[in-house]
């Protein structure tokens, strides 16, 4: 199987760059896939000219090749101004209508604070469904105070169980019953309370 990853970071290192490797291991650790990533920043230049004059150069063109074969796909995103990246939605603008249709998709994104992480819902997650991909239940997203911390290994791991059953062909995975611990939220705010 093949599994592609679609990167919008645009540093190098790239903390979404991270997330997506972060994601692919932890699918190809469930279901054998060769992994492909396509970085858009090194496409932003034929992304431009593509809609200039209607056709993609030899590495967009390679790009897209990779996206409409594969198996399944983990697309990510940095957040800007609340919502993806220009350059990720302008690689999904030059796709053939139909690229995507019935295809398995996971949705991440990274961002520099928690209250991006709605992004996933309200852009992402319409944004595929427009495509008529098939996007997992769980999306992950990862703010700066989420690398090293408790939780986001989870999100990972639950994520890429249910893309690997869709690869697979198994239909949506099930989480096991302690797979994803729910904190009341009395007790989320009664944490935050100073002690005194």
């Amino acid at each position: 199987m093949k599994l592609v990853v679609v990167s919008a970071g645009l540093s190098v290192p790239s903390s979404t760059r991270l997330l997506g490797d972060r994601l692919a291991a932890a699918v190809s650790g469930r279901t054998p896939a060769e992994v492909e990533v396509v970085e858009l920043r090194d496409l932003a230049v034929e992304i431009a000219h593509n809609f200039t004059n209607g056709f993609p150069g030899r590495k967009l063109s390679a790009a897209q090749q990779a996206v409409t074969e594969a198996d399944g796909l983990i697309v990510v995103t940095p957040v800007f101004s609340a919502s993806y990246s220009g350059l990720f939605k302008s690689f999904f603008d030059v796709l053939e209508q139909d690229a995507l249709a019935g295809k398995p998709v996971l949705i991440a994104a990274t961002g520099g604070t928690a209250r991006h992480s709605l992004v996933l819902e309200h852009a992402l997650r319409p944004l595929f469904a427009y495509l008529h991909a098939v996007v997992v239940p769980t999306g992950v997203y990862a703010a700066s105070e989420d690398w090293g911390a408790e939780g986001l290994d989870g999100r990972i791991e639950r994520a890429a169980g249910e893309l690997a059953a869709l690869m697979s062909g198994l239909g949506s995975a099930r989480p096991a019953q302690d797979d994803l611990a729910v904190v009341p939220f009395a007790e989320q705010l009664a944490a935050l309370r100073p002690a005194g």
